[in-house]
């Protein structure tokens, strides 16, 4: 079993996994965690109530370019340039379409990281990601994906 943030009780805290609902890379995600015996506290990204203060500790020292949800249409089609972004645009940006965050945010005890890629809580759990797989990318396509499985 990974190692994880132990709660006073012994037993291991939730790992806090903020998606986005229906999205199928999110829940390729979600299994890959779950085989790991990992318990997921599964939450809505879109609908929480974040602040400029809450969300921008998921991003730690990672440059702003990568802190965005390269899938999400207002990047798709060009509307601004994420390379020339400050963190305060950056963030006032994603407050106000959060589809803009880059997902899944995680939160394990007091770790933190934006998207599924190695990070502080991947290597808590001592989750290795093999490189040749992409799970962070999104695996629909088109400028507005439908995040269902073709029937």
């Amino acid at each position: 079993m990974p190692a994880g943030e132990q709660t006073q009780s012994g037993t291991m805290s939730p790992l806090v996994f903020y998606e986005k609902p229906g999205c199928i890379g999110n829940r390729q995600q979600k299994v890959l965690l779950e085989s790991f015996g990992l318990q997921l506290d599964v939450r809505d990204l879109l609908s929480e109530s974040w602040t400029k203060d809450s969300l921008r500790p998921y991003f730690s020292n990672l440059p702003v370019a990568e802190w965005f949800n390269m899938s999400a249409p207002t990047l798709k089609e060009g509307w601004f340039n994420i390379h020339e972004l400050g963190e305060d645009q950056a963030l006032s940006l994603m407050l106000a379409e959060p589809i803009l965050i880059r997902r899944p945010l995680m939160r394990l005890g007091e770790l933190k990281q934006g998207g599924f890629v190695d990070g502080p809580v991947l290597v808590a759990l001592d989750i290795n990601l093999d490189p040749e797989e992409d799970l962070q990318s999104c695996p629909m396509q088109g400028v507005d994906p439908a995040c269902e499985e073709p029937a």
